[in-house]
């Protein structure tokens, strides 16, 4: 029998993304604290917070009397420009100033991802790392394309899965999935590892 999955998010992307494994799962999600600690390098933050996410998805299951046999997936995404962590933009106005600073400049994207196994009480986990390279943009082409796509729960500001493509150079990585919000490559390698294969 297939263990339950559960995605620790309420992220419609991620929910999508979930869904091209063709696997039954459920969504819930976490209520945890996502402020930075002090002196907190990247890295760090994002996996503190990914394995929290799960844990968390975890603690609340077991709380409710729910069955422990399931395997939770969270993931956490930091977005980086010279050091400085972006958020989301939340506004059409921080959107264009989100972008216009991109403009010809190198964005990485952090991506962390957690397999928890409420039976075993294990966790896998594995940060990626993902580039985008953005050419030079003119306030018209920027305020168009906030217009269109309204990417304002984004970090980031774009939708790469969308138009957001028409803002870069390149892209640089080893999962674009991992962009959106959620990367399958590994995902796939964790579900395995944990006795659940999509293509079984």
């Amino acid at each position: 029998m297939q263990k339950k999955i559960i995605l620790g998010s309420s992220s419609p992307y991620r929910k999508a993304l979930l869904e091209r494994l063709n696997l039954p799962f459920d969504c819930h999600s976490p209520n945890i604290d996502e402020s930075p600690l002090s002196e907190e390098s990247t890295q760090n933050l994002v996996q503190r917070l990914t394995i929290a996410k799960a844990k968390a998805v975890h603690q609340e299951r077991m709380t409710k009397g729910l069955t422990n046999d399931a395997l939770i997936i969270a993931s956490d995404q930091v977005a980086v420009l010279n050091s400085t962590i972006l958020g989301k933009p939340h506004t059409q106005a921080n959107a264009i100033k989100q972008l216009a600073s991109f403009s010809g400049q190198k964005v990485s994207f952090l991506t962390g991802l957690c397999l928890f196994d409420q039976e075993s009480q294990t966790y896998q986990y594995k940060l990626n790392e993902f580039h985008v390279y953005f050419r030079q943009l003119t306030h018209q082409e920027i305020s168009n394309y906030v217009a269109i796509e309204q990417p304002l729960d984004c970090a980031g500001s774009f939708k790469c899965e969308g138009l957001g493509v028409c803002l870069f150079d390149k892209m640089e990585g080893d999962d674009p999935t991992s962009l959106i919000g959620l990367p399958l490559i590994m995902l796939s390698k964790f579900l395995r590892n944990s006795g659940v294969n999509p293509l079984s």
